[in-house]
């Protein structure tokens, strides 16, 4: 599995790059510096396991990046990192399909902490990757299918475990990549067949 860094600027795709390599140590990282060379060099480098994307690139305008990207890898998560301010364009790219908004402002903590939400170290990876349904769930996803079945909104999950409303849905894509669902519907489901409204 690759990590796809696509920015035009040499310094922050080599800045990205330690980053990535920080979160996973040996994981493949390939830098493209302009998203119309994207597709073929997933084809030479191989599957993505994620795509770091800047807004601003010499082929790209506003948000036509997001969309291209969203458009052909479409199950693989993109966390946008770019000089824009989140208060100017984060909701849009969020909206647009994006999983995460980053500045690159930001300082590295807060880079990595976000790239560690959709880069999980190899034995979760694995775990995740099996076929056998999945038995293991961290205390935060627990929380979350027991206020799933309270009917709870995103909003008010966010209320109560006083984190923002994207982080609860970051925390949903993960949950929902472990249990191979698509939607709360489906992770209620699946949690009542197996019996986990008791945990």
């Amino acid at each position: 599995m690759t990590v796809y860094v696509i920015d035009d600027h040499p310094l922050m795709r080599d800045a990205l790059t330690m980053l990535v390599q920080r979160v996973r140590p040996g994981l493949k990282v390939v830098s493209v510096p302009k998203l119309s060379s994207l597709e073929s060099t997933v084809e030479r480098q191989g599957e993505p396991e994620l795509f770091c994307l800047d807004l601003k690139l010499p082929d790209t305008l506003g948000l036509s990046g997001v969309h291209a990207v969203k458009a052909k890898f479409p199950n693989v998560p993109l966390v946008i990192v770019t000089g824009s301010e989140a208060s100017e364009c984060e909701a849009a790219c969020l909206d647009a399909g994006a999983n995460l908004f980053l500045e690159k402002a930001s300082p590295p903590n807060t880079i990595i902490d976000g790239l560690r939400t959709f880069l999980p170290a190899p034995e979760e990876a694995e775990a995740e990757a099996s076929t056998a349904a999945p038995t293991k769930l961290s205390k935060r996803q627990k929380q979350l299918i027991l206020m799933l079945d309270q009917g709870l909104s995103n909003r008010d999950i966010a209320d109560k475990l006083t984190i923002s409303e994207h982080t609860v849905k970051v925390h949903f894509w993960r949950l929902f990549r472990r249990l191979g669902v698509n939607s709360r519907t489906q992770a209620l489901h699946f949690a009542r067949t197996n019996g986990w409204l008791g945990i």
